[in-house]
């Protein structure tokens, strides 16, 4: 597990704000007609301008069959995550939601965090859909403190979840971040309070609950990235990297910073 430095941690902060301005101008082109290629697009020039560098795209992650080949992940409707924009090239509808997942680097240290947002109009469901995901994702950063376990985080997420009525994705988890797209902890949306690794001050992970209207079941998609609901429900995914303190804890990945 890797501890980053208070100046390491003040270069990922000024990182992530960076990132939720463009998550910012990425939801504002979200419109009805808009395709996922020209998100992409837009995640590109966005990256350039920054004078910074995608951390998806190239990247392979451990058992990929291949490197991802965009900066952008997108996940429309039952799309969980990881959905590849030039691969899929979906036309956006009134009334979808669609994942925003996206990656940056800079001088060797990585942000990484997303959003499901509407498109247009969208029904009380997905509202509601969207707005416990959400919360998914704060009940666990509240217990991101040192001294607690990856299973406290885990098992807030799980429990709000469920007590809710939603299904939660087990296949997938959240993990360290900030040298690397993924370090290690693992951080799974679920799991008993005080098990698993201990949290330090210095630590940075990325948590991610992905919600689903349905079961928690998934497909693994043939393009070895997709991840979709496997009985066809919507998917919402929230996610932030946080830094670990001997406080509270230190969301890095939002505009008020």
């Amino acid at each position: 597990m890797s501890i980053k430095t208070p100046e390491e941690i003040a270069e990922l902060r000024e990182l992530g704000g960076l990132h939720a301005s463009m998550i910012a101008q990425l939801t504002e082109a979200v419109a009805p007609g808009v395709t996922t290629d020209a998100l992409e697009e837009l995640a590109l020039k966005l990256i350039k301008d920054a004078g910074v560098e995608p951390a998806f795209k190239g990247y392979k992650p451990y058992g990929a069959p291949r490197a991802y080949p965009c900066a952008l992940c997108v996940a429309p409707n039952e799309t969980v995550v990881h959905g590849i924009p030039t691969e899929l090239s979906y036309t956006l509808e009134e009334g979808d939601i669609i994942g925003l997942d996206l990656g940056i680097q800079h001088n060797g240290l990585v942000i990484d965090a997303g959003r499901t947002v509407p498109v247009g109009q969208i029904d009380d469901a997905a509202k509601k859909l969207l707005r416990v995901t959400e919360d998914a994702l704060y009940t666990g950063i509240k217990k991101a403190r040192a001294g607690n376990t990856v299973g406290d985080i885990g098992h807030a997420i799980e429990e709000y979840v469920h007590t809710a009525g939603y299904g939660l994705v087990r296949d997938l988890c959240g993990h360290g971040v900030g040298h690397a797209v993924h370090e290690e902890p693992q951080v799974p949306n679920f799991g008993a309070p005080g098990t698993g690794p201990t949290l330090e001050a210095g630590m940075v992970i990325a948590i991610e609950p992905m919600v689903n209207e349905g079961k928690g079941a998934v497909i693994f998609e043939d393009d070895g990235y997709t991840v979709t609901t496997k009985d066809g429900s919507r998917s919402a995914h929230f996610e932030h990297d946080v830094a670990i303190t001997d406080g509270a804890p230190l969301i890095l990945t939002r505009s008020s910073n």
